[in-house]
């Protein structure tokens, strides 16, 4: 079994020692899997022998954290090495031998599963009930007298809430895949968990939101100052983000089909009570002073709330850089779907609305900047060397990056977002780079906000209690961005129209952070995802003019079962009172 290595912001690899007894505990952690192993009062010794040591008791948390999702492909990550991106209509994925595009032709089923986190989850949430049971409240006075001792015992009481914070977060991402699932809080038997039944997804939603609740309460809002100034670990806002996504989800029509308005107060008081307690923290003079490329692979942004890091390398931009550039090997292309999202910057108005001035013969011209930004698309500069002539993106017909150069996008866009544009992939003088993927940020917390405060009460009231902001004055933070400084959403939207405008607005602002694949189903707007849209290009030799013709490029297979995965069928074999999902 492959152990995982989990880096913090600080750059320091989190202490490995006693890898033999980390694998004991692990091993021994493992069910609801073929793979089970049984305990044996040899085991039970070994256990109690890791949490008789600090470092050992660390390193078993250490392990919890290792579960920490991202959808950065490349290096066997992602979905057989592709964003989940390119299985909505942000994204194709260049290779059509990938696993990504069963989940667009509708070949999956229980049996031909994807994306199957069932096992990792429940293996980080059984080694969290552990660490839970075992080492909750121990003091180690082994080492009492040592120097650093106050410091170590300052952070280890935070250990279990870590511990209840990342538990409740894999139970989400259990219940956002599969609905119903088992809810164990304790150290079950291989026996006794595999007679487990499943609990709804409401009783998971209100558990999710005390262990949330409990762990802000005890959280520091950062660990800046502590000796160790450790930074990645789970804080006060990562709790109180995960109960404000999860409570987002539970008021979605998916899992709210009665539109029950007491569920999106609760969403907005979530997302609001953490505007109120943290807010300074994460914003520079109230809005969102970071500009909009530096929010992602990086540890500094003050909107980051969550994440995971990666070690420094090069396999996302091996994965997808553009097909003409060296090393290029394309991968995750956006689609025209994407583009089209993007408004104009001039007046907020999307491309098909009257009066917003969009130019077909010149379409990426005074567009929103996000798009620029996350995109790359034909005649933008990318990866120009020190010395010589500049580089552009040519994706028209016979361009460096187009076709008929086999491999190349099928859409006529590249990614540009979480791509580190210095890394070389020059075998002679190969780059690395750090890559941070973002779990949690405050410009989707004011989403999610402007989101629950439209369905509850419409985009320009307020309520009582501490929703005391619009949902309207929530999402023109977001819009206000240094360096995007989008138009304000106008005064007077009916509640339909400011949905539709924010929900935009959500895809473009979180586009390529996982977002929309799940927004998709929350919403239940599959049927209209099918048809996936991009852009030919063609040059005209003489004038150099380009033509740009807008083509269909997929039509994707959609049925409403896909709005939850199938739990797979192995697990259904090995526990029979799991049940499976309507239509699998």
């Amino acid at each position: 079994m492959k152990m995982k290595q989990v880096y913090f912001k600080s750059g320091s690899l989190l202490k490995r020692s006693a890898r033999l007894f980390l694998m004991v505990a692990f091993m021994s952690t493992l069910l609801w899997s073929c793979d089970f192993l049984d305990y044996t009062e040899q085991d039970y010794y070994q256990q109690e022998d890791i949490f008789f040591y600090n470092d050992r008791a660390t390193n078993v948390l250490n392990n919890i954290y290792s579960y920490l999702p991202s959808d950065l492909n490349g290096a066997n990550l992602g979905i057989d090495g592709a964003m989940r991106s390119s299985a909505s209509d942000d994204a194709v994925d260049v290779w059509d031998i990938s696993d990504i595009q069963k989940f667009n032709d509708g070949s999956w089923n229980s049996v031909v599963v994807l994306d199957n986190v069932w096992n990792n989850m429940y293996s980080a949430i059984r080694t969290a009930n552990v660490f839970i049971k075992e080492g909750t409240g121990l003091t180690f006075p082994e080492i009492k007298w040592n120097e650093g001792y106050a410091d170590f015992m300052k952070a280890y009481k935070l250990y279990t809430y870590e511990a209840r914070f990342l538990r409740a977060f894999y139970y989400f991402e259990l219940i956002k895949r599969y609905n119903n699932v088992p809810l164990d809080t304790t150290v079950l038997t291989t026996e006794e968990a595999n007679k487990m039944t499943p609990a709804s997804f409401d009783d998971i939603v209100k558990f999710i939101s005390r262990e949330c609740d409990s762990a802000a309460a005890k959280l520091p809002a950062t660990f800046s100052t502590f000796i160790s100034k450790q930074t990645g670990r789970a804080t006060q806002g990562a709790a109180m983000a995960l109960k404000a996504r999860t409570l987002l989800y539970a008021a979605s029509p998916l899992h709210n089909p009665s539109n029950d308005q007491s569920k999106w107060i609760a969403a907005a008081k979530a997302s609001k009570d953490l505007m109120d307690a943290l807010g300074t923290q994460y914003t520079t003079g109230g809005g969102l002073g970071d500009a909009y490329t530096a929010v992602t692979n990086s540890l500094s942004s003050k909107e980051l709330i969550f994440e995971r890091r990666r070690a420094d390398d090069r396999s996302f931009e091996e994965a997808n850089t553009a097909r003409g550039f060296q090393g290029g090997n394309t991968g995750t292309c956006p689609t025209q779907n994407l583009v089209d999202a993007y408004e104009m910057k001039a007046n907020g108005l999307g491309i098909n609305e009257s009066g917003s001035g969009y130019n077909a013969a010149n379409p990426y011209t005074g567009r929103d900047p996000r798009m620029t930004m996350t995109i790359l698309y034909n005649g933008v500069e990318w990866k120009s060397p020190s010395t010589g002539p500049k580089q552009y993106v040519q994706t028209y017909y016979g361009g460096i990056n187009g076709a008929p150069t086999p491999y190349t996008t099928k859409t006529g866009y590249y990614l540009k977002k979480y791509m580190v544009e210095s890394i070389s992939l020059d075998p002679t003088k190969l780059g690395t780079a750090l890559h941070v993927w973002v779990l949690f940020r405050y410009a989707e917390v004011l989403l999610n906000y402007a989101e629950a405060m439209n369905e509850a009460y419409g985009p320009d009231a307020v309520a009582t209690g501490n929703l005391n902001m619009t949902a309207r004055a929530a999402v023109n933070i977001v819009r206000d961005r240094t360096g995007v400084k989008m138009p304000a959403f106008p005064l007077g939207m009916t509640q339909a129209a400011f949905r539709d405008k924010l929900r935009n607005e959500r895809r473009v602002e979180l586009a390529f952070e996982d977002h929309r694949f799940w927004d998709l189903r929350r919403w239940k707007i599959g049927p209209s995802t099918t048809t996936i849209r991009g852009m030919d290009l063609t040059k005209d030799q003489n004038t150099s003019v380009i033509t740009y013709t807008p083509k269909t490029v997929e039509n994707r297979v959609w049925d409403d079962k896909m709005y939850l995965y199938p739990i797979p069928q192995t697990e259904v074999f090995i526990n029979s009172k799991l049940g499976q999902n309507p239509g699998w």
